[in-house]
């Protein structure tokens, strides 16, 4: 178990993540991370890009149709 310290990272707070656990998940900087609530609390798992990509794509799909999409709601 590694315990780690929330610091204030501009306007938000944060934690820094140790070489060991960066290593652990195979992360570099710039990549994502999924967080997820778990009945012990978070699950830290490498993002799936083409899922991040997919997302962001319905998203947007959604967003600027969502004129049609409530009327085919109804």
């Amino acid at each position: 178990m590694t315990s780690l310290k929330v610091r204030k990272i501009g306007n938000s707070l944060g934690v820094v993540l140790p070489k060991e656990v960066l290593e652990a998940l195979k992360v570099q900087e710039g990549d994502f991370l999924d967080v997820t609530r778990t009945k012990a609390g978070v699950e830290l798992t490498v993002s799936d890009e083409e899922v991040d990509r997919l997302m962001q794509l319905a998203e947007k799909i959604m967003e600027d149709n969502r004129e049609v999409l409530r009327a085919l709601a109804k």
